[in-house]
């Protein structure tokens, strides 16, 4: 029986239910967290890295009021990019973030692994500051940060190519 995209999107009380049953059974959980508007191949191998790095992936979309991506943004509202990434077969599950970063959602969630790309290693500061508080916030919660090293390609690059033209 095949479960619809839908049908993998709940929301956070229901998600922390899923990764504590997942983590009762010894399973571990991966969690990744960010926008995911206009997806790419970058975001489907980046999730693909993840899901081989544990034995469920969770991910969290951020909410349309906290994307901080430039005008016009986020193309999608938050619930066709969750419903999007449930589709993946490598998500196990999504919920919508309410928060500004993830630190309260990995303080809720408690997940084994949060997973982010090369990018976030090698220059936080160009990156996100609310990286650091995450980070620290999966240790608090036991868990470890893991990176992936896959192409790294952008959705924000893209959309600016086609709303400004090309640089």
């Amino acid at each position: 029986m095949s479960t619809s995209a839908r049908d993998k999107v709940l929301n956070l009380d229901q998600l922390r239910e899923v990764v504590g049953e997942l983590q009762g059974a010894g399973r571990s959980v991966a969690l990744c967290h960010g926008c995911f508007d206009i997806l790419h191949s970058g975001h489907l191998r980046h999730l693909e890295a993840a899901r081989a790095l544990s034995d469920a992936l969770v991910v969290t979309i951020t909410p349309d009021r906290h994307v901080n991506k430039g005008p016009r943004r986020p193309v999608f509202p938050e619930g066709e990019r969750a419903e999007l990434v449930a589709g993946l077969s490598v998500v196990d599950w999504v919920a919508v973030n309410q928060w500004e970063s993830a630190v309260e959602t990995i303080h809720l969630l408690r997940p084994t692994l949060f997973v982010k790309g090369q990018e976030y290693k090698t220059s936080v500061a160009r990156t996100t500051p609310g990286f650091v508080a995450e980070a620290a916030a999966v240790k608090a919660a036991g868990g470890k940060v893991a990176f992936t090293y896959e192409i790294t390609s952008s959705s924000t690059v893209a959309f600016r190519r086609l709303t400004e033209g090309p640089s």
